[in-house]
Formats: structure tokens, sequence, C-alpha cells
């Protein structure tokens, strides 16, 4: 049986949900088991991270930040949505100098404090918030802290303004967006959002990637008998080359482990997972 194991960088389109996608991308390869990481809202496009079959283990070991976006914020439009779907408002406002703009960015950079969009795929009670909001459901949705490593402006023609943003994992573009809005003492909203990376993940025409170049985790090397990582028996510390606490990923034959040694002990994270 062809292995069904692959991991692979898709690019979504816009006005289509994540999950959807995925079972459009289930379809063309013709397999049953899959997932993503890093929810795209449907407004978004791009860089989206797809895993088939044993791979889906490994979402939370994948090295994937930090992500850059390209985004253009229309300055003096108001949205409930934050983009072009629930455009409130448009007032025309004066143009700003580019030096304004640059300070307002410059002020956002390292540790920011802000409430993630209504409508957005953070999931609020194990349903996403863009689906409450569109059903007129009432809902709190707390404040959330990311890393903003660098905003770019790309061009400046108003009222529209581009820029690619840096963020950590979970940084919302469409409140950052309404953050430099407010800076500037405007309403804003997106017109446009597309996400380009994610760590070292970028869009390469769905080729297959080897999962141990995007791991976050060291590798080790066991120099006992391969049969005892095969059969998953316990495995001593005097037998890997690090003996140090932490989680690591060992590579025997066509095997993939993830452990994790603790005061001296070694323990299996996940086991036995086939490199095609």
């Amino acid at each position: 049986m062809e292995c069904e194991n692959r991991l692979f960088v898709a690019y979504k389109p816009s006005f289509i949900s994540s999950n959807a996608f995925l079972n459009q991308l289930k379809k063309k390869y013709k397999v049953k088991k899959g997932g993503f990481s890093g929810t795209l809202d449907p407004f978004a496009k791009g860089v989206l991270i797809i895993a088939f079959g044993q791979y889906t283990k490994l979402f939370q070991f994948l090295d994937k930040t930090p992500k850059t976006y390209k985004t253009v914020i229309w300055l003096g439009a108001k949205s409930e949505s934050l983009d072009i779907e629930k455009i409130e408002e448009i007032k025309n406002i004066p143009p700003f100098t580019l030096n304004k703009i640059e300070k307002v960015c410059k002020s956002l950079i390292g540790e920011v404090e802000y409430y993630p969009p209504k409508y957005s795929a953070k999931k609020i009670n194990g349903k996403r918030a863009y689906k409450l909001a569109r059903e007129n459901m009432e809902f709190d949705i707390k404040k959330v802290t990311s890393k903003i490593y660098d905003i770019k402006i790309l061009n400046y023609s108003h009222p529209f303004l581009s820029l690619e943003i840096t963020v950590s994992q979970g940084g919302y573009i469409r409140s950052i967006g309404e953050l430099i809005a407010s800076k500037l003492h405007v309403n804003g909203t997106l017109t446009y959002l597309e996400r380009v990376r994610e760590g070292k993940f970028v869009y390469e025409n769905e080729k297959a990637l080897n999962p141990t170049d995007y791991l976050n985790l060291k590798e080790n090397f066991y120099k006992g008998d391969i049969e005892d990582i095969v059969k998953g028996k316990k495995l001593k510390i005097e037998n890997l080359k690090i003996d140090k606490n932490g989680e690591y990923f060992l590579k025997n034959r066509n095997l993939l482990s993830l452990i994790k040694i603790e005061n001296g002990k070694v323990s299996y994270i996940l086991n036995g997972i086939k490199l095609c």
C-alpha cells in the first residue's frame, strides 16, 4: 500500500473556509485523513500547512513562527468585520505623511495586547467566532498578546496603505490593522490579507516536504538495537547520544519517533511514524 503520509504547503484562496479547502485537497489526493495548521479566515488567502495520514500528529512540533502577512488597510473605512464584508461607513480623510505612518508602525513593534476580531477563526466554546458573529450571537472575546517583529510599508496610495507584517503565532492582522488606524485617529479596515510565510513554510506548488527538516526539536541518536524503537520497547538513556532533559526526534530506517528525556528517564511522545 502506498504511503499516505504527506506534509506540504497549500495556497488557500479567498472566500473559502480552511476546512472546506482541506476537503478539496483530500479529494484531490484521494486521502481520508488530513488536517491543517494555522486556520485562515475565509476572507484571507495564502499559505496553509497541510498534513495527511500520520503526519497530522506532528503539527504541534513544527517550527511555524514567525508568520508573515501582506495586507492593505483602507484608511477612513469602518467595518464591523474589519474587512470589506461588513462596510458600515466610509469617510474621506486627508492623507498622512509617510513619516507619520512610519512612526505609528514602529511604535507597535514588540509585545502588543489587543482584542481579536469578532469575525475571526478564533474558537469560542468550540465554535468559530466568525460563525457566531454571522448568526448575530452575543459572545465575549478575551484579549490576546502577540509579538510584532516587523512592519514594512510596501506602498501608500491614499487611502490605501499596503504593509508586510511579521508576527508571532496567534497574531491577528485585522486587529493590528485596526490598531494602526486608531493610532492615526481614523477608522480602518482590511481590503486584502495574504499569509506568505509560516516560519520556514512557504508555498512551493504543494511540494512534499520532509517533516524532520521542519521540526522544532533537536535530533538525537539511539546507539542500541534499532528493533527496540521499531517494537516500541522502553529505551535506556545510556543508549542515547544526548542524555540531557528535553524533547528530541529519532530517525531510524524509515521511522520517526519523538521522545522526552526527564530526570534520566526516556518516554515516547510519538512512535512509529512512517517517513515517506
